[in-house]
């Protein structure tokens, strides 16, 4: 009993107690872990400019909001093209000796997920519209604006990337809206943020429990359409705008498009799947693939399509299933 008397012998063994635990259990697994996992072969290296950008994303608070995981279920699939390996993370480091990484996979998701935001939209506009102020793209986003990353200019000098601000949303200022070199920085990390493909013949990790929908379609008849408009919602109206209308200066409009008026529909569905640069010259940033990097479905496309052809008054012929299916075929073949 004299061991639990003295005070000094009995702090001493917790001590010693607690420091074997944390370096067998901890800092040894982890130094390992470090050590034996590399990332995946085609990983790009982060440059100087986007390891100042994660460092931004921590400092601003983003991880507190963001993930940086795609979990292996079902309702993740939006979020990646496969659920997320311990190779994805082996670039995270120590920010130095005495200060360890923030935990970049996050905890919750008050905002989306970030894994593969980079190839979901990796146009440098948006991300620069909505660090400015996130209720310009998305009208219900409860994100903080982040106007300290820019200045007002009464004219932008030679080099300097402007960014296009509605009126209501200068609160007053007038002159440029220019981004600074952190701003730049910060979008530079968040494009960066792409999904790495395996390595061929490594088994890709598959998707569990698939969401259940109820069949509600009676025997024979013919199968149930999906929702042109949450499908929408989902994938364009952040650029688009929900009305349809796009954002001047930024993302032009869907209402009254020649494009989604055409009869002819194949021009549409190469932009949802490869993109679009043609109205680059008009001020308007390059399209994003949508309907490639979001692993849009033949039965996906034709419910936006028909969406965005019948609303806002416009009144185009719709698509049918089987012809956007052929020529999805046909466009993919091409490439």
């Amino acid at each position: 009993m004299e061991f639990f008397d003295n005070h000094k012998k009995l702090f001493t063994a917790a001590f010693l107690f607690f420091l074997s635990l944390s370096l067998f259990v901890v800092i040894f697994p982890a130094f390992d872990i470090q050590k034996n996992t590399a990332p995946l072969p085609g990983a790009t290296t982060l440059n100087a400019d986007v390891e100042q950008g994660r460092r931004l994303f921590i400092a601003n608070g983003c991880v507190a909001c963001h993930t940086q995981q795609v979990r292996n279920i079902d309702m993740d699939k939006k979020w990646g093209s496969r659920p997320s390996v311990a190779a994805d993370y082996a670039r995270v480091r120590r920010t130095d000796l005495f200060r360890n990484t923030a935990t970049l996979m996050g905890t919750e998701r008050t905002g989306p997920d970030l894994t593969n935001i980079g190839s979901r939209q990796p146009v440098e506009s948006w991300h620069l519209v909505h660090l400015f102020n996130p209720r310009i793209v998305v009208k219900e986003s409860i994100m903080p604006a982040y106007p300290w990353l820019f200045e007002i200019k009464d004219s932008a000098a030679k080099g300097e990337i402007t960014v296009s601000v509605p009126a209501e949303f200068m609160e007053g200022a007038q002159g440029k809206v220019v981004a600074t070199k952190e701003a730049l920085q910060l979008v530079a990390y968040l494009q960066s943020l792409k999904q790495t493909e395996l390595p061929s013949g490594r088994p890709v990790p598959t998707f569990l429990y698939p969401a259940k929908t109820a069949n509600t379609a009676s025997p024979g008849s013919a199968k149930p359409s999906l929702d042109g408009a949450a499908l929408y919602a989902t994938n364009c109206q952040s650029c688009h705008q929900p009305n349809g209308e796009g954002l001047k200066g930024a993302f032009p409009p869907l209402k009254g498009s020649k494009v989604v008026l055409d009869d002819n529909p194949e021009l549409m569905v190469d932009i949802i799947l490869n993109g679009y640069t043609g109205r680059v010259s008009e001020g308007y940033g390059p399209m994003p693939a949508v309907g490639t990097n979001n692993n849009l479905t033949a039965e996906e496309i034709t419910a936006i399509m028909n969406h965005e052809k019948s609303s806002w008054g416009n009144d185009a012929k719709k698509v049918d299933l089987a012809a956007i299916d052929k020529l999805i075929n046909s466009i993919k073949s091409k490439k």
